[in-house]
């Protein structure tokens, strides 16, 4: 830790602006400096800072105002260019640049009552009522332990959100195994099996009918089963990455085999749960099992070669810290990584959008957010243990291990993710932040078999749950040009082709190729061994952290 702390540091203190860059942009500062505050005594009404956080027209109506608005986006600009222009080791560029941005992003005229004419037109309008609505919904917030993004009272899990009907037909302390009720006469004998990121909860698989992605793969005739990972409590505090996988996702391959009397199924891994899936597969494919006929990876790293903005938190300090803590090594021999730290990471990758955003409505205004059921589930966070969070930190983020033949072990056998060789559908999305789309295609280097790659616009969520219905978005698949998959993404991209709309019937067609037969739909969930425990969505997804 000492020596990471120092390397840190070094790195840090050899960051240097170029003296001729540094004046250059000083000068070009000071001149735009100057033009606006002309313009600001001369023109003042010509004064209309562009940006959405100051479109109101209370801001260009007010001079000062604008002025201030204006001034802060000079300012902010100014010290991002200065921050782009460091000269030193890339890392730490990195950090300076990340910490520059969650300085101007919180340092925005409109995150303060003083300063925002909006805020003060409204308290003015409502005679005060505004600001009693804020300090209640603050109030509210922390009682909670998070910021509101939607109106949460508006969504109950199995009510509104998470509506598929089905039944839990198995579970253990780590999952609860979910199986729908069939939408068609037939469906095909091999299932369908979703692993989800134990980091969230399943449900942003099935927000609500139009948009379910759960639902559009049953009504296409596959049965079914769905992961519910637990929300891990103290009882689970010493579980790690073997765990997960064991118990986890091959412990669901295994049950979701035995009760539809399959000798293969067909399995989804979302983020972290595809990564959780592939090690799974790649575990008993050197035990010689070989229990899926095809793979689907939606936005997942198995090579962790560009991390993106998370590169900014992840070094040898940080995750050693997090393994004396929390880590199996650590004085308990465990712990949890609370959920809403978590969350709260993930929402300063964007704070403008899912912090400062809701800083400005709930509290300055007063207003309710709006009932919103993706930011619903994003607020509805989980616990990890620390075992296996900081083992997934070493391994992957720090020292991208899993694409490494034999460099880890999992469950006793030495990891080789290349043993997978059945097809699989990787999909990417575009905009995605959390995982780059260029890591993502990067698993065409890493499997074997036949691969098929598909990239849709928009970002980690969004891109995914995108149904053709909304007739939304656009998706990008591998030119008919091209024999096999090129080395790198940008060689991808130059002659991919642009279709309009979702890419779910593109990999719905390419799914039916493996679902074997078609047979009569079963008449209930389960089988006799493992029959029907209780509805969907089950006790796991309702626990909260």
């Amino acid at each position: 830790m000492g020596q990471s702390l120092g390397a840190t540091l070094q790195s840090l203190a050899g960051l240097k602006v170029p003296p001729t860059e540094f004046q250059r942009i000083q000068q070009e500062y000071m001149q735009q400096a100057s033009s606006l505050w002309n313009q600001a005594i001369e023109q003042p009404g010509q004064l209309k800072p562009a940006d959405r956080r100051f479109a109101a027209p209370e801001w260009s109506a007010n001079p000062v105002s604008a002025f201030t608005a204006s001034m802060y986006l000079l300012n902010a600009k100014t010290m991002s260019r200065l921050a782009d222009s460091l000269q030193g080791d890339e890392k730490a560029r990195e950090r300076v640049r990340f910490a520059v941005q969650q300085f101007v992003d919180a340092a925005s005229p409109s995150n303060f009552l003083a300063l925002n004419p909006e805020a003060l037109k409204k308290a003015v309008e409502t005679k005060g009522e505004s600001i009693t609505q804020g300090v209640q919904h603050l109030l509210h917030d922390l009682r909670q332990g998070h910021l509101s993004q939607t109106d949460e009272s508006v969504f109950h899990v199995g009510q509104n959100v998470a509506t598929s009907a089905g039944s839990v037909v198995y579970e253990n302390a780590f999952f609860q195994l979910i199986e729908y009720a069939p939408l068609t006469p037939k469906v095909h004998e091999r299932p369908f099996l979703f692993v989800p990121p134990c980091i969230n909860k399943y449900y942003i698989l099935d927000l609500q009918p139009d948009n379910s992605l759960v639902r559009y793969v049953v009504s296409q005739g596959h049965r079914v089963f769905m992961v519910s990972w637990v929300n891990a409590d103290d009882s689970l505090a010493k579980a790690d990455w073997d765990d997960y996988v064991q118990h986890g996702v091959i412990e669901a391959m295994n049950k979701t085999l035995e009760i539809s009397g399959a000798d293969q199924l067909n399995a989804l891994g979302f983020c972290v749960g595809g990564t959780l899936l592939a090690t799974a597969l790649a575990t008993l494919a050197a035990r010689g099992e070989k229990p899926a006929a095809s793979l689907t990876l939606l936005t997942t790293y198995l090579d962790f070669v560009n991390t993106g903005i998370m590169d900014v938190f992840v070094d040898e300090m940080s995750v050693r810290t997090r393994e004396l803590t929390m880590g199996p090594n650590s004085p308990k021999g465990g712990g949890l990584m609370k959920g809403v730290d978590l969350a709260s990471t993930f929402s300063f990758l964007r704070a403008n959008d899912l912090v400062w955003n809701y800083v400005v409505g709930n509290y300055l205004k007063g207003e309710t957010p709006p009932a919103f059921d993706l930011l619903y589930w994003n607020s509805d966070s989980t616990n990890l243990p620390g075992p296996f969070y900081t083992w997934y930190l070493r391994n992957t983020y720090l020292e991208n291990k899993l694409v490494q033949p034999g460099a880890v072990k999992v469950c006793g056998e030495p990891l080789d993710l290349s043993l997978i060789d059945i097809p699989t559908f990787i999909y990417a999305s575009r905009e995605d932040h959390i995982v780059p789309w260029d890591s993502a295609y990067a698993s065409t280097q890493v499997l074997s078999g036949d691969l098929t790659f598909v990239l849709g616009a928009s970002g980690h969520i969004a891109g995914v749950i995108n149904p053709p219905e909304k007739k939304k978005r656009s998706h990008w698949t591998t030119s008919p040009k091209l024999k096999q998959l090129p080395d790198t993404s940008e060689a991808w991209f130059a002659t991919a082709e642009e279709h309009a709309g979702s890419w779910w019937p593109v990999w719905s067609d390419w799914l039916s190729d493996f679902g074997g037969q078609d047979v009569p739909a079963p008449k209930a969930q389960g089988s006799r061994a493992h029959p029907p425990i209780e509805a969907a969505p089950g006790r796991y997804v309702l626990r909260k952290v």
